[in-house]
């Protein structure tokens, strides 16, 4: 018997939003999935008429209160089965915090909010009210992503030694807010960003590749926020020097200022055995070196296990994910489609009453959300002492 879809939501996305293109074909990707409610702007009017023009059809709402009220008074069949927040990073937790006392699962683009005392605030919901909670870091769902992290949890590289991880772009060399670009203009403000530009916005992303695929965690850092164009009040270059869980070491580097740079996120993870190359402009294959042997060369879609490298016992949900052939290139929209379909097998579970673990294996939760938010607030303290070592809070 084919599945019910599932019903999603909105928050955001309205006036030529970028980031509502990507989750909204990610979401009709497998035909499981559908939109059928948004609030895509703060002002009602606005909101209602961007619904009424929407490419699709849709219920309308003048605000996420009304959307998220008016579901409980709705038909089991009609009500929302998760709701994605696809807004400015301020208008995170408001909406959050909603839909977990309404009971309605979240998937949050990141960063999770604005600071540590409303990230707090949400990891204590999610446990109180036990609803699935998944945060929209992107590049987890290459599948390549994923091989990596088999490759190096799985202790083929040897112990890990140095990570460098990274995002560059070079959109923000001049200032592009200034001139009223609504993607520049949000991004560039501290209310409406937060405590830090570059590095919330894509450092968190270099910071979520390197804890996913490695394991291991920032204990101490010091850190470096600058802001290279004049004017400008968050910061536009972004690098920290860290110390890792096993006593090893990272980079944990970002900039907007580099011109050249579109979407660069990469990682380099360098272990007692051999290095891993990874980037996501290139996201199809990944890089082994080994000492004295030519490199390694490993496509998605075809991997073969036990070729002297990779053993022959690899997991085989790992080895079933890729749907289509090697040399038909996966890319984004594939990426944020692997989050969305794992995201919808744990609401799924939680909508039957089973157990859902929502554990950060699959897609980023909500205490990777909050680590990224710890993260940025101490870099943002060691910055102002000049790089001064500072040790990450600890976990809740």
């Amino acid at each position: 018997m084919p599945k019910r879809l599932l019903n999603v939501g909105l928050v955001g996305g309205g006036k030529g939003a970028f980031i509502v293109q990507p989750h909204q074909k990610a979401i009709h990707f497998d035909g499981t999935r559908r939109v059928t409610a948004a609030a895509l702007f703060p002002d009602p009017k606005i909101a209602l008429e961007e619904a009424a023009n929407w490419p699709y059809p849709l219920k309308g709402y003048g605000s996420y209160d009304e959307m998220i009220a008016a579901n409980a008074t709705l038909p089991a069949e009609q009500k929302l089965d998760y709701l994605v927040i696809v807004t400015p990073n301020h208008v995170h937790f408001d909406p959050a915090m909603k839909a977990i006392k309404a009971g309605i699962a979240v998937f949050c683009e990141k960063p999770l909010c604005l600071n540590l005392k409303e990230a707090n605030d949400l990891v204590e919901a999610v446990r109180k009210y036990k609803v699935p909670f998944g945060v929209a870091h992107t590049y987890l769902g290459h599948w390549t992503t994923r091989l990596s992290r088999y490759i190096v949890r799985a202790g083929l590289l040897g112990d890990i030694r140095w990570v460098d991880s990274y995002y560059l772009q070079g959109w923000l060399a001049t200032k592009l807010e200034a001139t009223g670009q609504m993607q520049a203009a949000w991004r560039t403000n501290p209310k409406l960003a937060g405590g830090s530009g570059c590095g919330g916005d894509i450092g968190t992303h270099a910071l979520m590749q390197l804890r996913f695929v490695t394991g291991l965690e920032v204990e101490q850092l010091s850190a470096q926020l600058e802001a290279f164009v004049e004017g400008r009040q968050l910061d536009d270059h972004f690098t920290v020097y860290c110390k890792l869980s096993n006593g090893g070491k990272a980079l944990v580097r970002a900039s907007q200022i580099s011109i050249g740079h579109k979407n660069d996120l990469g990682i380099e993870i360098a272990g007692t055995k051999g290095t891993l190359s990874w980037r996501q402009e290139g996201p199809e294959s990944i890089t082994i070196h080994l000492a004295n042997q030519p490199d390694w060369l490993y496509w998605r879609g075809a991997v073969t296990p036990g070729d002297g490298f990779l053993p022959k016992d690899m997991p085989a949900d790992l080895m079933a994910e890729p749907t289509i052939p090697a040399g038909h290139p996966e890319a984004f929209h594939d990426a944020y489609a692997r989050l969305h379909r794992c995201f919808e097998a744990d609401v799924r579970k939680w909508k039957a009453g089973e157990l859902f673990k929502c554990d950060g294996s699959k897609y980023a939760n909500i205490e990777d959300g909050w680590t990224g938010i710890a993260f940025i607030e101490t870099c943002l303290k060691s910055s102002e002492k000049k790089g001064g070592w500072m040790a990450m809070p600890k976990p809740i």
